[in-house]
């Protein structure tokens, strides 16, 4: 497999099914977020202690493959990829549930930071939510998979009780917003 093709030189991708976009189409920059908040959880993945949330974090990150996939591929085509759905979203709200239990009540806000893997991780949650308003942006152009939308959300709500986690584990205090 080559690494260059030369196909984008001239400011336009093909997206699954062979339509060619602009690169700067809502489109590539929903899937383009995608891939950068796959990119962060790579580093929190280098920086985290647990085998535990790495694990966690590998499946995420095949699921944003897939979810990237999903938003590479018009609706209309008839290209067969895996779409993303409610089971997807289901299993970020058990992780939630499972990981919250373990903390403490959170009784105010925090301020992003503590570990390193932490600070990745309030990172991965900020980029989760400008994915999941990119992903907004392309609903208002085209039709999407809606089960995408939900899924970014739940899991910028992961990452940040993922963030509470990591600090948790490795014995650091939340650090608490005092206005």
């Amino acid at each position: 497999m080559k690494i260059y093709t030369k196909q984008g030189d001239g400011g336009k991708t093909s997206l699954l099914g062979g339509e060619k976009v602009w690169k700067d189409n809502q489109r590539i920059k929903a899937y383009g977020t995608v891939d950068e908040l796959n990119a962060i959880l790579g580093i929190v993945i280098t920086e985290s202690k647990s085998e535990e949330l790495i694990r966690e974090l590998r499946s995420i990150q095949s699921e944003l493959f897939t979810i990237g996939a999903d938003l590479a591929t018009p609706n209309n085509k008839s290209v067969k990829i895996v779409r993303t759905d409610e089971n997807f979203t289901k299993r970020i709200e058990n992780l939630i549930d499972k990981y919250d239990e373990k903390l403490p009540e959170l009784k105010n806000f925090i301020l992003p930071g503590g570990s390193k893997a932490a600070s990745y991780l309030h990172l991965a949650r900020t980029v989760c939510r400008r994915a999941e308003r990119e992903v907004v942006s392309l609903i208002k152009e085209v039709e999407i998979n809606p089960q995408i939308e939900v899924y970014l959300n739940r899991l910028s709500d992961l990452l940040f009780v993922l963030a509470r986690y990591e600090n948790y584990i490795n014995g650091i205090e939340d650090i608490k917003w005092n206005p």
